[in-house]
């Protein structure tokens, strides 16, 4: 593996010595300096929302961006279906909430072939998957049947019906989640679709003054309700996500991603290693990072901080690790540590 990293050399905008002019004038649409300024808004806005947790919030903005999906694992009632209806509302999305239960069919999700009763001919009625951003609340309670309706999707941004190919919009991107103390009426995700998600990651509880901010900021609304914003739009936020095809990625880096995934699939606690699609995964978040960071090239540390997130759910542990109730954010951190990153040239 390569070991010398060669950033550019180029001054991302906005930084150097630039003459004032310069410094002065907005920065360009899709530019990793535009992308920074309308990113740091959609957080700003979406954390009225969801109080004192920027870096969670920061998170799944990078894998909206790198446009894949995100799955919350996480307690009840710590503002997992805020967050989502919060990040489509902010950036004038069209929403979806799909709430998985155990009697749910594919057609739920997906829509039918119905009878149009004026013209006596059958016509599609699209489903809720029809959206631009969709909510899988509780998408654990859901049997295979159902969940696979949703994998078509998530891979393809299409779904098939009667034999019918349906496009899915422009951006298409699902926010799943899920409840990990409940296990009584729920199936667990086959790692099939869990590899579909491009990041696992869980909000947690509160600070306690943050908690504080939440319950003074509800005696001031006098109600439950929220008012968002939205901060751009639709088309602005496909810039974005189209600005994370133009970061440089030197070799080095793609050689660093490879042997992090690498050593996933001969650690001592694991049975099946993260597969190329978690390498892509690591690789497009680590893109969508350093565009939000408002650079054009990626870093060592960008592939190290996003391991975690992009790799821990893509394992399944040996019974042993099971039984010691080892956790694979653990095991995804000792396998980066394994690796050498590459050297700053």
């Amino acid at each position: 593996m390569s070991n010398v990293f060669n950033p550019p050399s180029t001054v991302p905008a906005g930084r150097g010595s630039a003459p004032e002019s310069r410094r002065m004038a907005p920065p360009a649409a899709g530019t990793p300096a535009a992308v920074t300024a309308l990113v740091s808004r959609w957080i700003d806005a979406v954390e009225q929302a969801v109080v004192g947790k920027r870096a969670v919030l920061e998170l799944i903005a990078t894998g909206l961006v790198a446009n894949g999906h995100i799955l919350l694992d996480d307690l009840p009632g710590v503002a997992k279906t805020l967050s989502a209806r919060s990040f489509a509302a902010t950036a004038s999305m069209d929403f979806a909430r799909v709430q998985f239960t155990p009697d749910i069919l594919p057609a739920d999700i997906t829509g039918a072939m119905v009878l149009d009763l004026t013209s006596n001919t059958a016509r599609f009625s699209p489903g809720p998957i029809f959206a631009q951003l969709v909510l899988a609340d509780e998408i654990n309670r859901a049997p295979a049947k159902a969940q696979a309706a949703l994998l078509e999707g998530m891979q393809e941004r299409q779904v098939t019906v009667d034999g019918v190919t349906h496009p899915l919009p422009a951006p298409f991107l699902v926010i799943a989640t899920q409840n990990p103390v409940e296990t009584e009426g729920t199936y667990p995700l086959p790692e099939a679709q869990l590899d579909r998600f491009i990041l696992r990651t869980r909000i947690g509880y509160p600070a306690a003054k943050d908690e504080s901010r939440l319950l003074t900021e509800r005696l001031r609304r006098k109600t439950d309700d929220f008012s968002l914003q939205s901060v751009m739009t639709s088309e602005q936020f496909l810039d974005a996500q189209r600005a994370v095809e133009q970061v440089h990625v030197e070799q080095a880096i793609v050689d660093y991603v490879v042997a992090i995934v690498s050593s996933t699939r001969a650690d001592r606690d694991v049975e099946v290693g993260a597969s190329p699609r978690g390498s892509l995964a690591l690789l497009k978040l680590a893109r969508a990072s350093s565009v939000i960071a408002g650079r054009d090239f990626v870093t060592p540390d960008d592939v190290r901080r996003l391991a975690a997130p992009a790799l821990a759910h893509r394992l399944v542990l040996t019974a042993e690790a099971w039984a010691r109730h080892t956790d694979p954010d653990t095991v995804i951190t000792r396998c980066a540590s394994s690796v050498a990153a590459p050297s700053w040239s």
